[in-house]
């Protein structure tokens, strides 16, 4: 994952959808209430069956005649119809077209359904969800472009191009034989680097799809993070705890260095790259200076695996989540014990996104995301669920959209661009432990409590015009 600091917020708004009016001469023998919340991929318009000699007939299907030559030309068309139906599902992921949207809300009396039909007809403010059939294990948004890349257990490399409205794959690179590690692109864009469980690295140029350089066995373990550095250099590390600097234009590694000895779980760096940071699973945040090509520092060991790191603060700040919840604060520098410490949610920190100089997005085995302020650290609130562990993040260039997996074969945008009105937040105040449990705007779930004081908030207001 590509550290991230300032994000720049842009706009994204979604169409509204047009409001088809329903009529029918007769009264169905069934009613949909117009507020029901469920989803239909397909809404069918019934209408009025007249006839000159034949009287209606209750119990015979809608849209059926007593003709043979009709049936068949009904038959025909609705098969074509299927037929043209599932070529556009296969390619895309739509937003499939929903009931509600068709109902009127202003014809509702009872104020409390009004209210929640408005709040679910806004626009899409982020793409739809993407399904995927394989196991999602890393994903990447490219620097310029609304492209996402997606690395899978296969060996593939999807590339999806995403708006608010459906979201589309252009290329897909059958790179590797063995499950994706992870997936970078480089600065510029014009390049999509993968490592994967058969300890190749395959650069592809992401406009053609054609391979560029390919290094066989570049790790002697399975590759399990990588990390740009450079617009030419890039480190990987892999379950056996060797790091590996690489150079777009030589053959060779810069240099290979092994300091420890369980899986390397997160390499990061500044923007002076002058040391390159790395987290392993036996508990040790491990420092290399680069220019030097040597180990800086190493800290005492932790008893919990590292797992992720964040730079905040303007480089001034470290911090590094674990296994086990908890966060380590680090002065730049000064890598050899942490400075501050706080505990995290119950559940392990699997993913750590930076999204302002001192925030946080995070996703643990609980399936949730978390914003988080992190200098000094308290919980601010839920970004997002999922059903599983979140398996990995990222942030697009402008900082509105991050993107997530996890076991369950999802990829599910949040837009957290309500993150730039949060400058005004008391950051020493004491931590509140309902934050934990906090919906923030872009969870899929909503604060009962938050709802209906915004609701009441309306009524008075109405009453006392």
């Amino acid at each position: 994952m590509r550290n991230f600091n300032s994000p720049k917020f842009g706009h994204s708004m979604g169409d509204d959808s047009d409001d088809d009016d329903f009529d029918s001469g007769t009264e169905p023998e069934f009613l949909v209430e117009p507020y029901v919340l469920e989803e239909f991929p397909i809404t069918e318009e019934i209408e009025e069956i007249e006839g000159d000699d034949e009287e209606y007939n209750p119990n015979e299907e809608i849209g059926t005649s007593s003709s043979d030559d009709e049936d068949d030309s009904d038959d025909s068309d609705s098969d074509k119809e299927q037929e043209n139906d599932g070529e556009d599902s296969s390619t895309t992921n739509t937003v499939p077209k929903r009931v509600i949207d068709d109902y009127d809300e202003d014809m509702e009396e009872d104020e409390v359904i009004k209210a929640i039909i408005t709040e679910i007809k806004k626009p899409r403010s982020k793409p739809p969800d993407i399904k995927t059939e394989d196991f999602v294990t890393d994903l990447c948004f490219h620097p310029d472009q609304d492209l996402l890349a997606v690395g899978t257990t296969t060996g593939d490399v999807i590339v999806y191009k995403f708006t608010n409205d459906e979201c589309t794959i252009v290329n897909t690179h059958e790179t590797h034989t063995k499950s994706v590690r992870d997936v970078e692109f480089n600065a510029d864009g014009d390049l999509l680097i993968s490592t994967a469980r058969d300890r190749s690295i395959m650069v592809t140029d992401v406009e053609t799809g054609k391979l560029k350089r390919f290094w066989d066995d570049a790790h002697e373990e399975p590759v399990y993070t990588m990390s740009m550095i450079t617009e030419h250099t890039f480190a990987t590390g892999d379950d056996g705890g060797v790091l590996k600097l690489w150079d777009l234009r030589q053959k060779d590694p810069v240099f290979k260095l092994k300091e420890v000895e369980d899986f390397i779980s997160c390499i990061i760096t500044n923007e002076q790259k002058k040391y390159l940071l790395m987290t392993s699973g036996d508990g040790y945040l491990t420092t290399i200076n680069i220019p030097q090509r040597k180990m800086y520092v190493q800290s005492e060991p932790y008893e919990e695996e590292l797992t992720c790191m964040g730079v905040f603060r303007r480089d001034s700040k470290l911090v590094v989540g674990s296994s086990k919840g908890n966060f380590y604060t680090f002065n730049w520098g000064q890598f050899g014990y942490h400075c501050d410490a706080f505990i995290g949610p119950k559940a392990g920190v699997n993913k750590m996104v930076p999204i302002t100089e001192r925030i946080a997005v995070t996703g643990g085995e609980d399936g949730i995301l978390r914003a988080m302020h992190l200098v000094p650290g308290r919980v601010l609130g839920i970004v997002g669920q999922h059903s599983l562990a979140v398996e990995t993040m990222d942030i697009n260039s402008t900082g509105e959209l991050i993107a997530s997996s996890s076991h369950d074969n999802d990829i599910r945008f949040w837009n957290i661009k309500y993150f730039e009105e949060f400058d005004d937040i008391k950051y020493n105040s004491k931590p509140d432990k309902k934050a934990m449990t906090h919906n923030l705007p872009s969870s899929k779930q909503t604060n009962a409590a938050d709802f209906f004081s915004g609701l009441a908030g309306d009524q008075s207001g109405a009453e006392g015009d």
